[in-house]
């Protein structure tokens, strides 16, 4: 075990060395685009810790997709649990990769990997690089799949809307956007409101005055034994919002009973928050659920982009 820690450090001080010599300047700037939060990011840099040492870059992941395996190790993700979210980096992390690592693969890690080291910052006052650097040896082994679930399950509200935020630039469907980046103009008259209860609103001008059209709460506890509280407080949300709205649910999880009363709610219109963290049919329909069904801002169906 201590030939096997010594190791691991080795390998956490050569990724760390690696990631120092790195010279280019990336900037981090808008925070919420690669999913970091700014009280974590205060944490660090009022630490006087330079960034790209805590948080992924997705330029730092393309240049030096070995650093994968760096930022994988503070976030305290196992391979198999970002292979299940954001794609495999086996090959990035081996150095065994051929081709290069694309633009939205780099995107799709790096968020993953900021999210949950947000949340691990976030959850500890006294953080240290230090203790990123134990991460990184600890994560050797250790199962954590459920911790992951749970933290990602915190910041469930933010990934999303960040996921839908940069989809739209993407697709280059938001005409202006405030400089909070709350509130987005979209074809066809529509906007998108970013805000709690709902966390996602769409407006519309119809017969001449500005209409709630639909909305999105996102719900992304994943413990059995809290579902029916939180359904009390979609509940809440939803019937505040007006007659023939349409409320679509993002939830971490649906029990049996949660799911009956959605059905007796007429709230039939769920994806649950797993399926749209990562690329693939689930993150598709949500797409043309919400994009061409109900805010009707696309001319064709949203299809799955070519491998």
């Amino acid at each position: 075990m201590v030939i096997a820690e010594r190791i691991r450090q080795r390998t956490d001080i050569t990724l760390r060395q690696m990631i120092v010599h790195i010279n280019d300047d990336w900037s981090f700037c808008p925070l919420d685009e690669l999913a970091i939060s700014q009280r974590a990011w205060d944490h660090v840099t009022s630490a006087g810790i330079n960034p790209k040492l805590v948080f992924a870059h997705p330029a730092l992941l393309r240049k030096c997709p070995r650093a994968s395996e760096y930022f994988r190790g503070i976030a305290l993700l196992p391979r198999k649990r970002v292979t299940e979210i954001a794609g495999s980096v086996d090959s990035w992390e081996s150095g065994a990769r051929a081709t290069s690592v694309s633009e939205e693969q780099s995107i799709r890690v790096a968020l993953l990997y900021n999210t949950v080291i947000s949340s691990i910052i976030e959850g500890s006052t006294e953080w240290t690089i230090e203790n990123g650097y134990r991460n990184i040896i600890a994560n050797m082994g250790i199962g954590l799949d459920g911790t992951v679930r749970n933290l990602i399950g915190q910041d469930a509200e933010q990934l999303v809307k960040s996921r839908i935020k940069n989809w739209l630039s993407k697709e280059q469907l938001i005409i202006h956007r405030n400089v909070e980046e709350t509130q987005f103009d979209l074809p066809n008259g529509y906007s998108m409101h970013y805000g709690s209860e709902p966390d996602i609103e769409f407006r519309q001008t119809v017969d001449g005055k500005r209409v709630t059209t639909a909305t999105i709460e996102i719900k992304g506890g994943k413990d059995a034994a809290g579902a029916l509280e939180r359904l009390g407080a979609i509940q809440k949300s939803f019937e505040a919002t007006p007659p023939n709205c349409i409320n679509i649910l993002v939830a971490g999880i649906v029990t049996k009973e949660m799911a009956d009363r959605l059905n007796r709610m007429g709230i039939g219109k769920r994806f649950l928050l797993d399926d749209l963290v990562q690329d693939g049919e689930p993150w598709v329909e949500f797409l043309n659920e919400v994009f061409h069904y109900t805010v009707r801002i696309t001319k064709t169906t949203i299809t799955m982009p070519a491998a």
